[in-house]
């Protein structure tokens, strides 16, 4: 089983220095080439006054700036964005990249962007219906020859357009852990995500989603079974920890990696244990040369043919 890892990217730069985030990309990712595959940006609009970039207008600059690496959302929101115009934002990326785009999506979460934003925040429950709507329409919009017409109970296209077609189809990515969530994912995702989650609890949702693929006669062997979370590494425990204390959010061994080399290696083999082949990871402490020198040659090298 190839294994894979994609580096997990902060949603804005810190305050008053808007150069550092592009900065630090720079100064890191030389190193991380041929040992992270892709780069991931959360889908978020402000966390209270911290600056907070856009999703798709940065992973459009970032496959331009770094030509070496695939890139995704983690996840969208499928209601932020018009699905027929999400469609065609895609398409118009996996193009112009040369297919390095993967489609990262969920049901959406964070009532208070939507109410900031001005965009209606529906029950849990329609906006999982939203989520597998927004998936047919992304689907249909990117293989069905001429114009597309769809009528859901939620979203409706008439003669929609989308041209040229994405060469190949974009990875569609479900991120989300609940039960309708994952039967959408058994019907129609490629890859699944589970974030900020410990082997256990991640364990106990790939089975009910292996069981689903099952019930509607899905091999589960075709579905990608991914993981989002943050690495934090040190030459010992409690340096690790003190990284993994350095965020707003605490982080443990119950929702990260966290430990030395060895010991993450340890962490990460028991979810490969279950199958998991993907780990998009937020590796605190980067672009610190000891920090990268840790995961590329104690860690993600332990992992690769």
């Amino acid at each position: 089983m190839n294994i894979d890892f994609g580096l997990g990217l902060l949603f804005g730069p810190p305050k008053a220095r808007h150069a550092q985030w592009l900065a630090d990309l720079d100064a890191a990712l030389p190193a991380l080439r041929g040992h992270f595959r892709s780069l991931w940006m959360t889908d978020h609009f402000f966390w209270e006054d911290e600056p907070t970039f856009e999703a798709m207008t940065t992973l459009s600059f970032l496959t331009a700036r770094f030509p070496s690496f695939e890139v995704g959302p983690m996840v969208l929101g499928q209601n932020y964005r018009n699905p027929a115009m999400l469609a065609q934002m895609a398409s118009t990326l996996q193009t112009l990249s040369g297919g390095r785009f993967i489609m990262g999506i969920g049901a959406g979460w964070k009532e208070d962007e939507y109410r900031a934003y001005n965009v209606r925040f529906p029950s849990p429950g329609e906006r999982v219906e939203q989520l597998e709507e927004t998936i047919q329409i992304l689907k249909l919009m990117w293989t069905q020859p001429g114009p597309v017409t769809f009528t859901g109970r939620h979203y409706r296209v008439v003669d929609a357009w989308c041209e040229p077609k994405p060469s190949p189809r974009p990875p569609i990515m479900v991120g989300g852990s609940g039960a309708k969530t994952m039967m959408i994912t058994a019907r129609h995702a490629d890859w699944w995500n589970m974030s900020d989650s410990n082997v256990a609890a991640y364990g106990e949702k790939l089975a009910a989603l292996r069981a689903n693929c099952e019930s509607i006669g899905r091999d589960p062997a075709t579905l990608r079974p991914t993981w989002f979370g943050r690495m934090a590494v040190g030459r010992t425990q409690a340096e690790a920890e003190a990284r993994a204390s350095s965020r707003a959010i605490r982080y443990s061994t119950e929702n990260a990696f966290v430990g030395t080399p060895a010991q993450i290696v340890e962490q990460i083999g028991a979810f490969v244990d279950l199958g998991v082949s993907y780990f998009m990871v937020d590796v605190i402490g980067l672009p610190d040369p000891d920090v990268i020198g840790m995961v590329t040659e104690e860690v993600t090298a332990r992992f690769r043919r």
